[in-house]
């Protein structure tokens, strides 16, 4: 019998991070990566389109683009992996959540901001001594 299985047939231990996205580049997942690719990508454009017409080169816009997403991925993975840094694997969706329903409160609901907890203050159990 294996070591790794009880006389019941289960299992010793559990992998820990079985559910997690692995890290793929620079402390970020995929979807984190791709989140920062894209908006580094259109940060890119938006720069490179009135270089391009400045220059009248039109190569100066997938340069730029190139440029911004490689500048991106490697400033804004380690800023995403300090944020991240001992905190839970679902935190960074949470926050983005949670800022988007008190900033946009009419997008809560497209971002499942109605499950969110939005209030601050002291809570009580509304219990009394006896």
């Amino acid at each position: 019998m294996s070591k790794s299985l009880r006389a019941d047939h289960t299992l010793t231990f559990l992998p820990h991070r079985l559910n997690r996205q692995p890290v793929v580049v620079r402390g970020l997942t995929a979807d984190e990566l791709w989140a920062c690719t894209g908006i580094s990508a259109i940060l890119g454009l938006l720069i490179g389109l009135p270089l391009a017409w400045l220059s009248r080169s039109v190569a100066m816009v997938p340069t730029l683009i190139l440029i911004t997403v490689a500048c991106g991925v490697f400033f804004g993975g380690g800023l995403l992996r300090r944020q991240k840094r001992g905190r839970p694997d679902a935190w960074l969706y949470r926050q983005l959540q949670w800022m988007l329903c008190q900033r946009y409160p009419l997008l809560a609901r497209y971002v499942g901001g109605e499950s969110l907890i939005l209030r601050s203050g002291a809570w009580n159990t509304r219990r009394s001594r006896l």
